[in-house]
């Protein structure tokens, strides 16, 4: 795995809370930011949701979804 150093910059008060609460350990750090990512995703996904929305996209009913799973795996199983 590629090792990252960072260097940041925090005001004071800030800085000695998050010390505080161990939040500045190469583990909470990235676990910060692992959080971060999957919000981030998330709101991609709402995001995207909301154009097709706007757009007049219709969600799509659950055997509707399971027609589309079901012919991919028919498409995977037929290649295989």
């Amino acid at each position: 795995m590629p090792t990252l150093q960072l260097k940041v910059e925090l005001p004071d008060q800030l800085a000695q809370e998050a010390q505080d609460a161990g939040l500045l350990t190469s583990q909470s750090i990235s676990k910060l930011l692992a959080d971060a990512v999957r919000r981030a995703a998330g709101e991609r996904l709402l995001a995207g949701a909301q154009r097709a929305t706007r757009a007049g996209s219709r969600p799509l009913s659950m055997a509707a979804i399971q027609r589309e799973v079901d012919a991919v795996r028919a498409a995977r199983k037929t290649r295989s």
